[in-house]
This record gives structure tokens, sequence and C-alpha cells, in this order.
């Protein structure tokens, strides 16, 4: 039987981190695999260092999609996209997560003879005015496999109808956080320079358009983050720096404002930290699985189990009782719950073996 040849479609941070152990996997197993970046993140601090970083190739193809509206970047992505896959000629598409870029891939895929694989199916907020939620249930639903990370989440596909494409298979970012963690512990990064040793600081990270869109929402979590009684180190994504300056909002207080981190930093940072605050889907994990309680700037999370442990509150307005919250003492969460770090050889397996029955 030909090996099939792989294309993971890309293009923002989580997804650099979750296409790294797939490509070793594929490169070990000696798989033909190609990354198509969509150019959704097309900052050098939100892209090309995570490549570097993680130790994946370059993209086989950049599509450029850039910024824009949702309408006018997924428009771009999907013109573009079909004709990379004409280029390629792969056997196998693989998509990430929940942003636009795995919204387009789906719906590109959805309508050519490729294998469409979903990696993190299953997710739910069950909030349809969030982008993401919109897009990881399109994507599930056109895909021919869907891999979920966590027993909560193949028990949504369940609910939804489709129990016969989806298997469970682990959290990828276990996988690269346990390496990455090794590697950080041996070789510390080389942080910014107003970097300081102290552990007595909060990290915490905001990007989404619910919380940096409204200025009124927005100056409130400036706020609350700049009067916690500890020192927060807010990594600033792109998104918040220009919606502070064009709301005119100041950081004060303990609060401080850094450059967005590589993935060695952002894990140095977190391992370094007492508590992390953010409304990142992928940092809430991070923060759990390297022992560190995490406060989320939002109403729900797809990560459930992380609240169902004690590990992880909701509190969209940074207004609970979060100091008496972080001081309570709490189990670490077991390998059952994202898996035991094998992920993308469960994933790979599940593919070849999905894939022969497509075929078939």
């Amino acid at each position: 039987m030909l090996s099939p040849t792989f294309v993971s479609l890309v293009g923002a941070r989580p997804q650099f981190v979750k296409v790294a152990p797939v490509h070793h996997e594929l490169q070990e197993r000696g798989l033909q695999h190609h990354i198509v970046h969509s150019g959704q993140h097309y900052d050098d601090r939100l892209s090309k260092s995570f490549f570097d970083d993680l130790q994946i190739p370059s993209p086989s193809v950049n599509l450029e999609a850039g910024s824009g509206g949702h309408a006018e970047q997924i428009a771009r992505i999907i013109e573009r996209l079909d004709n990379a896959l004409d280029q390629l000629r792969p056997d196998i598409v693989i998509v990430y997560g929940d942003t636009n870029t795995t919204l387009s891939g789906a719906v590109v895929v959805s309508k050519r003879p490729e294998y469409l694989v979903h990696v993190e199916a299953g997710l739910r907020s069950f909030n349809r005015n969030m982008p993401e939620e919109v897009n990881r249930v399109v994507a599930d639903h056109l895909s021919h496999l869907l891999l979920a990370p966590t027993t909560a989440a193949m028990k949504l596909l369940e609910e939804e109808g489709l129990a016969s494409r989806s298997r469970q298979v682990g959290d990828v970012m276990v996988d690269v956080l346990r390496n990455t963690t090794k590697l950080v512990s041996e070789h510390p990064p080389e942080m910014p320079a107003s970097w300081t040793n102290s552990d007595d600081f909060v990290f915490a990270t905001l990007h989404r358009a619910e919380n940096t869109d409204n200025p009124a929402r927005l100056r409130q979590l400036i706020n609350r983050l700049g009067e916690m009684h500890h020192d927060v180190r807010l990594a600033a994504h792109p998104r918040l720096t220009a919606r502070m300056s064009e709301f005119n909002i100041v950081a004060a207080g303990g609060l401080s404002l850094w450059q967005p981190l590589s993935y060695p930093q952002t894990v140095h940072a977190i391992s370094r930290s007492f508590a992390v605050i953010t409304d990142s889907g992928g940092l809430q994990k991070e923060a759990v699985l390297l022992g560190r309680p995490c406060i989320t700037a939002r109403h729900e999370t797809e990560w459930v189990e992380t609240v169902a442990a004690g590990w992880n509150l909701l509190a969209p307005n940074l207004n609970a009782s979060l100091a008496e919250w972080i001081r309570r003492p709490r189990v670490p969460l077991s390998d059952e719950v994202f898996g035991d770090g094998h992920a993308a050889r469960n994933i790979v397996d599940e593919i070849l073996d999905g894939w022969s029955h497509h075929r078939d």
C-alpha cells in the first residue's frame, strides 16, 4: 500500500504548538508532511518564532491571509487553500482547534477528495456568540475523522451523533509541554531584559475579542489586574496593545505589559509564577498541567475538566475572591484527564487506520 501524503493547515499560535508533535511523529515514520500556514497570525512573534522554537520546518505554502473581518479572512483562506491543495496533492488534510483557519480548511476539504481530520474535536463552550465555537462545531460535522482529547469531548461528540467517526487520543499539548518543560529546566530561555527572577507574580494574557474590543470591559479588566495584591506580568497580544492604544487605556498599579513570549519563555514564565490569569484555551491547560491555579476571564470554558478539578476558576470580571481561591490546596490532575504524553502517536495511528478504511 502506498504511504499517504499529509497536509497540516495551521494559522495561529496554539496550532503551531499542536502541529509540532504530529510533524515529528510523521517524520519518524518516514511519511511526507507539508505544513500550510494560512497567515492568520503573521507577526513573527506569534508565528515564525514558534516554528523555530518547536523545531518544525518552514511552511511549504503561506497563504498570507492576514488580518481583517471574519468573512474577509475566511474568504481569502478558502480561495488560496484550494489552489495550494491542487499543487501539493495530499491524501489527508489535518485541521487543528477552533480558529478561522480551521473552519476554512474544513469547508474547502469537505468539497474535495482528501480525507479530513480534526484534531482537538468535541470541545464545546455552548456559546455561539464565540467565533471559536462556530468554527469547532462546523469542523467536527464536516470531518471524516474526529480526534478528541478527553473523555468529556468524546461524550459530547457521541451526543451529537458523531460517535462512529470519533476516537479519543489524548491531548497533543501534553506531548509538547512535557518536552518543553524538560528543555526549559535544563536550558532556561533568555527572558526579556526587564524580567526579574522573583516568583511572587501572576502571569497573564488577554486576547479574545469579547474582552478587548469593548472599551468599558477592557478598561475594567486592565484596572482589576493593576489592583491585585501581587505584580501581574501581562504578555500582550498585538490585538490587546492596539485596543489599549485606541481606547487610551494604560497599565497602572502592579500591572506591567510584556511583548508576546516564545513558547519556551511562556512555559518558563508559567512555571515561575504562582498563578495564571487568561482568556486563552491553551494557556488554561498549560497552567493546570504545570501545577498553577488558573483564573479564566470568561463566562465559560471548553476545558471543563480543569474547573471540575478545582484548578480553574471562571471569573469573567475578575471580581471574585481571587487571592483566597488561589491559596486553596489542590490535588494534581492525573494522566487520565489529558493523556499520557503520547497523543501524537495515537493520532497518527488513528489517521492511518481511518484513511485505510476510507479508501476501501
